[in-house]
């Protein structure tokens, strides 16, 4: 399979300044440079950023709509906290949708399909290795994106790559709690791993055990360090 090159795709098409702040501000959040409760005001953003206030007004809708900024009246906008209750729901919501997205691709995937997610487990294996955690939360991204593009289903398309994000600055907290990275990597390559042979044997059900099984894990995790 021929893969698309990425980075001449974004020199052809490169980023709006709205789509540029948020990705800056989406980094910043989910890897904790920007903490909980921080918050965040449009000109100190502004001058950071070199963005104009549009942009990154713009940018901060699209945040608070992901639940990754929450906007107080009289008060202004700020990071969102991370709670036991918020974290609860987060898990509670990410093992229904993407436990069910694993279950429906394991029947609906095509070989093809099943076929990159394998190769994307290998790869995210390999990152764990060189410990290089950029490609590694790049490729995650990419492995449940494309395992919900696998169900079938234009509803998970669209819900799993914003549940990723909430759950990427959590994975994010419990590895700064921790200070090892790669042990949390570890267990989600190990999920990968069930992921990936339920769908190569067609098992919905083994699909989505070994999905909620590692969202149950992870869960646990963040309320040991809560």
């Amino acid at each position: 399979m021929t893969k698309p090159n990425l980075a001449a795709v974004k020199e052809l098409n490169p980023p709006s300044l709205s789509e540029k702040a948020y990705q800056l501000l989406l980094r910043k959040i989910t890897r904790l440079e920007l903490a909980p409760g921080a918050v965040l005001a449009e000109r100190a953003l502004m001058n950071e950023l070199n963005i104009g206030r549009t942009p990154i007004r713009e940018a901060l809708q699209r945040l608070a709509s992901e639940g990754l900024v929450s906007h107080l009246p009289n008060r202004g906008m700020f990071v969102t906290e991370i709670g036991a209750t918020s974290v609860q729901q987060i898990y509670e919501f990410r093992a229904m949708i993407e436990g069910f997205t694993a279950r429906l691709a394991a029947s609906r995937a095509t070989e093809e399909e099943i076929a990159e997610l394998a190769s994307l487990h290998q790869q995210l294996a390999g990152a764990t290795k060189k410990n290089d955690i950029d490609l590694y939360v790049d490729l995650d991204f990419h492995f449940h994106v494309l395992l919900a593009q696998a169900s079938k289903n234009a509803y998970l398309e669209e819900v799993v790559p914003r549940i990723f994000y909430l759950h990427l600055r959590l994975w994010f907290f419990i590895s700064s709690r921790t200070g090892n990275w790669r042990s949390i990597a570890d267990a989600h390559d190990g999920m990968t791993d069930g992921v990936v042979k339920a769908l190569k044997s067609r098992d919905p059900d083994e699909a989505e055990r070994a999905m909620q099984s590692y969202i149950s894990l992870r869960h646990t995790d963040i309320k040991d360090v809560l």
